[in-house]
């Protein structure tokens, strides 16, 4: 499949289209007022869009003495967008129009066993994205371009290294041709929460995810924060632990933090009348909120640490908004003791739960495909960090 062409829009088409990129559908005399366009250059620019489908009738308005006014949106022949993420046991993906209404969504696991096999893994990818568009293939034929979430640090410099997602990605490449926007799983969560979930409206926050690993997307003024190389929210490679006996490790933190750890921590810690320890945190959060003492101990010990976490990005940062994700740190059970440990060794914040689940990281990479999109028709520095072109059938 070859990527639909870009059109080449006029200064006022351009305009036209971005009111209603931002602001929804709008009748053409508010378009108007809104551009300050004088009649004849509305009709031309919405008669251009129109002909190309980038704008459609989306019904009609009638005011208070009976006149009528046309209301117009974004069209089908915009296209649309795919986010996906590829997680450690299944990739999803979700559909968006480039007026951000949602087309279709799909997940499909991934074999343990295939799970190091890179080619294995992108031939799940491939699959899930063909899926996707069939699903959308109805009311839409242009895909514009596909975003994919990767849990490692994303930059040009580090595409082609020895396990990094070159090779995940080649056959997606090479059979759905159009570019192809990369980005770092944690930083896609970020940029969902803020379009579509806990985050909405707060300009500047970080977004901390506690699963098997830890990580932190931050947002400032609106933008995404990559750093100078695309690393930044490695919190996992904060030296740790700080202590006179023992020297900190590389990673050390990440391992500490990580779900597998905590579980091990309440394998050796579970009281002997207690029955069999829980063998995952699904199951211990299960117990805590049951109130079984020694999961409760647990989950709040827990809490304390991440709390100690926060308060370190809180100092670092100032982000005004904490959202804890991932599948241990958006349980409700360890709001308390993270916003507690974090104002008394930082100053208070407010820290939310992730509204978006398992969700999130696809939501944020369809919305950095709608928004390179956007770009490209209005000309717009909209550029995420890392674009890959398709690949032709003998580059492999």
């Amino acid at each position: 499949m070859a990527a639909a062409e870009i059109p080449n829009l006029t200064d006022s088409a351009r305009a036209v289209l971005r009111v209603l990129a931002a602001h929804g559908p709008v009748t053409r005399p508010k378009l108007g007022a809104m551009l300050d366009l004088s009649k004849p250059t509305m009709s031309a620019a919405v008669s251009e869009l129109s002909a190309l489908g980038l704008v459609a009738s989306r019904g009609i308005e009638r005011g208070a003495i009976g006149r009528t006014a046309t209301i117009y949106g974004i069209g089908p022949g915009a296209g649309y967008a795919i986010g996906i993420d590829v997680g450690a046991a299944q990739v999803r993906a979700v559909a968006y129009s480039i007026d951000a209404q949602k087309l279709a969504s799909i997940e499909e696991p991934i074999p343990e066993a295939i799970a190091g096999d890179a080619d294995a893994v992108g031939a799940v990818v491939e699959s899930v994205a063909r899926a996707t568009m069939a699903r959308v293939a109805k009311s839409f034929r242009a895909l514009r371009a596909i975003a994919v979430a990767v849990p490692r640090i994303v930059s040009n410099n580090r595409f082609d290294r020895p396990g990094g997602p070159s090779a995940v990605l080649g056959l997606l490449r090479r059979s759905i041709k159009v570019p192809i926007i990369l980005e770092n799983n944690v930083n896609c969560a970020a940029i969902g929460e803020m379009h579509f979930g806990a985050a909405q409206g707060h300009q500047t926050f970080a977004f901390l995810q506690v699963g098997v690993r830890v990580g932190l997307g931050f947002i400032t003024e609106g933008r995404l924060f990559r750093g100078a190389g695309g690393a930044a929210g490695e919190i996992g490679r904060m030296p740790f632990p700080w202590s006179a006996s023992e020297s900190p490790h590389r990673e050390g933190l990440e391992h500490y933090l990580g779900s597998r750890a905590l579980i091990e921590r309440c394998r050796v810690d579970w009281p002997a009348g207690e029955g069999v320890p829980p063998d995952s945190a699904k199951d211990l959060f299960a117990r805590a909120l049951e109130g079984s003492p020694p999961a409760v101990a647990a989950v709040a010990r827990h809490g304390a640490d991440i709390g100690r976490l926060a308060a370190g990005c809180i100092g670092m940062l100032d982000p005004g908004l904490i959202v804890l994700g991932g599948g241990v740190g958006r349980n409700p059970l360890m709001t308390e003791n993270v916003e507690r440990v974090a104002a008394e060794l930082a100053w208070s914040t407010p820290i939310a739960v992730s509204s978006l689940g398992d969700d999130g990281t696809a939501l944020g990479a369809v919305k950095l495909a709608v928004d390179y999109t956007l770009g490209l028709m209005l000309r717009e520095g909209r550029h995420p960090a890392v674009v890959l072109p398709p690949l032709s059938e003998l580059e492999r």
